[in-house]
C-alpha cells in the first residue's frame, strides 16, 4: 500500500520512522536520495552519464541500533513498503539499489565496536562499521582480522556479510563466512535473533550460514562476532615469470595440492601481465603469466614453507624467478589497481566476471569465458588473473573491457549490449563447472542467472524467502527472488 510523496499518508508514514529512529535520521531530500541511487554497478554509472533518471528511495533512515531496526521494519511490513539495506555503496552488483523505491535503511549510525576478547580471540561489532576501522581497532591490541579486501576503506562489515566477501589473504585465513562466529539479524517482520554461539557444533541446520550471502533478502544483519588473529612475527613473497597460462595454472594448483598454507596467492594471465600488471607496478616484468605468492607466521615455519614452495616453483615447473622483490611489487601495490589512474572507469564499459571453479574445471571455465567474448564481442578485451586459492580449486577474476568509442551512446543500446556480455560470458562459466559469481555477490546484476545455476533446488530458496519474507518487502527483484 505505498503511497506517492504528494499524498498525506507519505507525512504519516515519516512521522512514524521519526518517531522510531528520530527525525534528524530520516531524510527525503533530494540529495540524499541521489547519493543512495548509485552503486560501483556500471549501468546505473552510465545510466547517470547518458542523463537518464536513476531509480531513488522515498526515505532514507539511518537506524541507530537492532532495535530501531526492528521498529522500521515494523512499520514497512503494515505499509508494506520495500527495504533496501545500504552499508558503503561500494557493491558492484547493483545489489544495494532501491528499484522499487520505498526506505533505504542505512546502517552507518551502527559503527561501534562493542568487545574485544582476547580469550578466545574474537571480535564483536555493529555492522554499518567501514572494515577499515574494524581493523585499526583490533589492530591497536596486536590482533587482525585477515580480512583486508580492496574495499577496505569503504565498504561496511556488513556488505561483506551480505555478499560473501573476499579479502587479499583469503588463501589461509578463509573467506568473511570462515571468519564468523555468530550474528545477530533483524528479521523481516522486525524480530530480534541471534545465531548460535560457536560456528561448529551438531545442533541442526546452521541457520548464520543461510543469512551469510542474503544479500538484505531474508533480513538485515545488526551485529556480528568475527574470529581475530594474532598479527604475524613474519610475511614474505615471491614471484615467478612462466611461459604460459597452462603452466603457471598448474605450478599454482601444484602449491595447493602440497597443502604447504601460503596466505595469498595470484595468477594473471599473460593478456594481464602485460597491460595491467605492467601498468601498475611501473616496469617490465617480461611476457607470460606473473604468479605470486606469499607466507605468514613464525619466522621459521615461513622460511621452511617457502623453501619447499620454490622447489614446486623452479624445480618442477621452470618457472623464472622474480625474487622477493618481484612478489613485494604486488604486496606493495595490491589496492592500487583499483584506484585512478588503473582503474576502469567510464566512457570505458567493463565488468569483472568472477566466478570460481575446482582444478578440474578452472582452466576449461578460463578458456570457454574468454573464446565466448572474443568471439562474440571482437571489440571487447579479455583479460584475466586467478585472487583467491583454495584446497581444491580457485576464483577467476576475468574483466571484460570496452573502450569508449565502442560503446553505444543511448543507454539503452549500451545497457543491451553490457548483458549480451554477462549472458553469454556467465552462461559459458556454468557449462563448464563454474558458478555465476564467486565474492561480489548476486544483486540486481546477476539476479536472472539463479534458476539456471540453482535449477530444481531454487524453489527451495524462493520458500525460504516467503516464510520469513511473507510481504516480500526485503531487497526485492534482487538475487532472482
Amino acid at each position: 500500500m505505498f503511497v506517492s510523496k504528494d499524498n498525506y499518508m507519505f507525512e504519516m508514514i515519516r512521522t512514524e520512522l521519526a518517531d522510531a529512529v528520530g527525525a534528524d535520521f530520516v531524510n527525503t531530500g533530494d540529495s540524499d536520495k541521489f547519493g543512495h541511487s548509485i552503486d560501483y554497478y556500471w549501468i546505473p554509472e552510465m545510466w547517470h552519464d547518458r542523463g537518464m533518471p536513476t531509480p531513488k528511495p522515498d526515505f532514507v533512515v539511518h537506524p541507530g541500533s537492532a532495535e530501531e531496526v526492528a521498529k522500521v521494519m515494523k512499520i514497512a511490513n503494515q505499509y508494506k513498503i520495500p527495504v533496501v539495506t545500504w552499508g558503503g555503496g561500494s557493491g558492484s552488483q547493483g545489489g544495494a539499489l532501491p528499484i522499487a523505491g520505498g526506505i533505504i535503511l542505512d546502517t552507518k549510525r551502527m559503527n561501534r565496536v562493542l568487545a574485544i576478547d582476547e580469550e578466545s580471540l574474537t571480535v564483536t561489532a555493529e555492522t554499518g562499521i567501514i572494515m577499515r576501522q574494524l581493523e585499526w581497532a583490533v589492530n591497536k591490541r596486536g590482533y587482525s582480522t585477515m580480512h583486508l579486501p580492496a574495499s577496505i576503506a569503504c565498504a561496511t562489515i556488513g556488505g561483506f556479510l551480505a555478499h560473501r566477501g573476499t579479502g587479499v589473504l583469503s588463501t589461509k585465513w578463509g573467506k568473511i563466512e570462515d571468519m564468523v562466529m555468530s550474528l545477530e539479524v533483524v528479521t523481516p517482520t522486525g524480530e530480534i535473533i541471534n545465531t548460535l554461539p560457536v560456528p561448529r557444533h551438531a545442533s541442526g541446520p546452521d541457520l548464520t550460514m543461510m543469512f551469510l550471502g542474503s544479500e538484505g533478502t531474508l533480513g538485515v544483519i545488526t551485529k556480528v562476532c568475527l574470529k581475530i588473529h594474532p598479527k604475524p612475527e613474519e610475511r614474505q613473497f615471491r614471484a615467478y615469470l612462466f611461459k604460459d597460462f597452462h603452466t603457471a595454472m598448474s605450478a599454482g594448483a601444484d602449491l595447493m595440492r602440497s597443502r604447504l598454507r601460503p596466505c595469498a596467492v595470484r595468477l594473471y594471465d599473460e593478456t594481464e601481465t602485460l597491460t595491467h600488471v605492467k601498468k601498475v607496478f611501473g616496469i617490465d616484468i617480461g611476457s607470460g603469466a606473473y604468479l605470486v605468492f606469499g607466507f605468514d607466521g613464525n619466522k621459521d615455519i615461513v622460511e621452511l614453507q617457502m623453501k619447499y614452495a620454490r622447489e614446486i616453483m623452479e624445480g618442477k615447473y621452470k618457472g623464472t624467478d622474480l625474487g622477493s622483490k618481484g612478489g613485494d611489487l604486488w604486496w606493495k601495490n595490491k589496492y592500487k589497481f583499483f584506484y585512478p589512474g588503473y582503474m576502469f572507469h567510464l566512457p570505458q564499459a567493463f565488468g569483472t566476471l568472477d566466478t570460481v571453479a575446482d582444478f578440474a574445471h578452472i582452466e576449461k571455465v578460463y578458456w570457454a569465458m574468454k573464446k565466448v567474448v572474443n568471439e562474440k564481442f571482437p571489440k571487447a578485451r579479455f583479460i584475466g588473473h586467478f585472487s583467491h586459492w583454495y584446497e581444491w580449486g580457485c576464483m577467476l577474476y576475468a574483466r571484460f573491457i570496452f573502450e569508449g568509442r565502442d560503446v553505444p551512446q543511448d543507454p539503452r543500446e549500451a545497457a543491451a549490449l553490457y548483458n549480451a556480455v554477462w549472458d553469454a560470458a556467465i552462461r559459458a562459466a556454468i557449462e563448464n563447472g563454474g558458478v555465476i559469481n564467486e565474492h561480489h555477490g548476486v544483486g540486481l546484476k546477476l539476479g536472472r542467472y539463479m534458476k539456471d545455476l540453482y535449477k530444481n533446488s531454487f524453489p527451495i530458496l524462493e520458500g525460504i524467502k516467503n516464510t520469513l519474507d511473507p510481504n516480500h518487502i526485503m531487497n526485492p527483484g534482487k538475487m532472482g527472488l
